[in-house]
């Protein structure tokens, strides 16, 4: 049984007519014919009894009509289901990403996806930039929104710069440097530094000691937390400062202060990465829609 005998099936018994089922179905009567004929011998059944007048279905006809409406409509579920999966409407999208990077633009983001794709399942996973690089590699991730990668791995991903972030001075509300809006880093060199951790983020940190030893220092760190909200809720707190990327204003940071930095040009860029060989239609339209906001995102972040 093919799926065209079936439709050829159900549209005689539906007219009780092969002349009628030949015009539903744009064929001629010998085509509907020959299907059935078909269909009979290879069930080994007769499924209309036919005179120069009229077509009534048997029972065991009856039967098959039961089967073969429902054998169509999965078909055409099916096919249904196929073209959503290639066009990436549907499925399951697993996306990592920096909380104190995408917190403010993460949630609009998934929604305008979910409105245009609502059918896929979209799983939003908070991961630092290390345990990033490590989903991707073992595709436990679809996509992820992190720092740059690195070199030994970067000829396998795609990524899009989403925007650019600085480096700035976090220091407590409270501390002497708290309204000066600018300031040159070695006027920190005394200070106790709260770092983020090394093995988290370890272009971070690294860039970090770089740009105190430009300023003729070594920084004294008394922490390396392994969350931003811990290392800006450790300066609220009057603990240290902090060196740290502009976007983590967006955590809770009440009693923090922010301050750019004098000389300091590097650029600390927040990325989309996924599988060159990606095989997820549902990839491609998210980052469709990433890319499109990206401006938004940028005018946001700035």
């Amino acid at each position: 049984m093919d799926i065209k005998t079936l439709k050829s099936f159900v549209s005689v018994a539906k007219y009780q007519s092969f002349s009628e089922a030949a015009k539903e179905l744009h064929t001629v009567q010998p085509a509907i014919s020959r299907h059935i004929a078909q269909l009979e011998s290879e069930l080994d059944v007769v499924l209309f009894i036919r005179n120069s007048r009229d077509v009534a279905i048997t029972e065991a006809g009856e039967q098959l009509l039961k089967d073969a409406n429902a054998i169509i409509e999965l078909t055409q579920q099916a096919k249904t289901k196929v073209k959503r999966a290639q066009n990436g409407q549907t499925g399951t999208l697993i996306i990592a990403h920096l909380s104190s990077a995408c917190l403010s633009f993460m949630a609009s983001l998934v929604r305008s996806y979910k409105e245009k794709y609502p059918q896929v399942h979209v799983t939003l996973i908070e991961m630092t930039a290390t345990e990033q690089i490590e989903a991707l590699k073992n595709e436990r991730i679809d996509i992820a929104f992190s720092r740059a990668l690195p070199s030994s791995i970067a000829d396998e991903f795609l990524s899009h710069c989403i925007y650019i972030d600085s480096l700035v001075a976090i220091v407590n509300q409270n501390h002497s440097l708290a309204s000066c809006k600018n300031i040159d880093l070695a006027r920190l060199k005394d200070e106790q530094f709260i770092i983020f951790n090394r093995e988290e983020a370890l272009g971070l940190f690294d860039e970090t000691i770089l740009q105190c030893k430009k300023a003729q220092f070594s920084p004294n760190i008394i922490s390396q937390p392994r969350h931003m909200q811990t290392l800006v809720t450790e300066v609220a707190a009057g603990l240290g400062v902090a060196i740290a990327p502009y976007c983590v204003r967006k955590l809770y940071s009440e009693g923090c202060h922010f301050i750019a930095l004098n000389n300091v040009t590097t650029q600390i860029p927040v990325e989309i990465q996924f599988k060159k060989t990606v095989t997820n239609a549902a990839v491609n339209a998210f980052v469709d829609i990433a890319l499109d906001a990206r401006q938004q995102i940028q005018k946001s972040m700035a």
